[in-house]
C-alpha cells in the first residue's frame, strides 16, 4: 500500500537502515518475516518500520483499553433546595455537595420556587450565595445565580482532581466462611 518511490527504513530494534527504494524495503521485510509499516507518512522521505503488524495492533488496542480504564469522566450532580429550607437540611445538602466536589464532579445547585415564592427570588439568590460561601474551599462558581422558569441555579466546578473509580472485586460466598450445612441436617 506504500506508493512512494523511496522510504527511510527503521528495523525492528529501532536502528536506522537508511533510505532505500520501496521494493527493496518490502523484500527486506519479507526476508526477516516482518511487515513494512509506514509510521511517518508526511516526512520526506516517508519513514517506514519493520514490525509485526498484528502484534503492533494488539499492543495498541491494549494501551488504549488501559488508558480508557484509568480515565474517569466528570459527571454533573444536582442538589435541589427550597427557599424555606431548615438549617439542618441546608447543612446536610452542603455536606453532600462537598462530597461530590471532592470526587471531582461538577455540582448544579438549584432553588425550586413554588407558587408566590417566585415573587421573592432574592431569597433564593441569597440562599445560593450562602451555599457557595460554605463550599468555596472545594469548588469555584462557574455560573452565577440564574433564574430559569421556576428555578434559580448556580454551577460549581470542583477544585479537586477526579478520583479514578476502582472496580471492586465481588466477594465470593465460600471465601473465609464455613461451608453451609448439607441439606437435611
Amino acid at each position: 500500500m506504500i506508493r512512494v518511490g523511496q522510504v527511510r527504513v527503521v528495523d525492528e530494534d529501532g536502528g536506522q537502515l537508511g533510505v532505500m527504494p520501496t521494493a527493496e524495503a518490502l523484500r527486506l521485510a519479507q526476508e526477516r518475516g516482518f511487515d513494512l509499516v509506514e509510521v511517518a507518512p508526511m516526512a520526506v522521505p516517508p519513514v517506514t518500520r519493520l514490525l509485526d503488524f498484528g502484534q503492533f495492533k494488539y499492543e495498541q488496542a491494549k494501551r488504549e483499553k488501559e488508558a480508557k480504564r484509568r480515565q474517569r469522566a466528570v459527571t454533573f450532580k444536582e442538589i435541589r433546595l427550597k427557599p424555606q429550607i431548615g438549617q439542618g437540611d441546608f447543612e446536610t445538602k452542603v455536606r453532600r455537595a462537598i462530597e461530590f466536589l471532592e470526587e471531582g464532579d461538577r455540582v448544579k445547585v438549584a432553588v425550586q420556587f413554588r407558587g408566590r415564592q417566585l415573587v421573592h427570588a432574592h431569597l433564593g439568590r441569597d440562599l445560593l450565595m450562602r451555599f457557595a460561601e460554605q463550599i468555596k474551599e472545594h469548588g469555584t462558581i462557574e455560573r452565577q445565580p440564574l433564574l430559569e422558569g421556576k428555578a434559580m441555579s448556580i454551577v460549581v466546578a470542583s477544585n479537586h482532581k477526579p478520583k479514578p473509580r476502582i472496580p471492586v472485586a465481588p466477594v465470593r460466598a465460600d471465601a473465609g466462611e464455613a461451608p453451609p450445612p448439607p441439606p437435611g441436617e
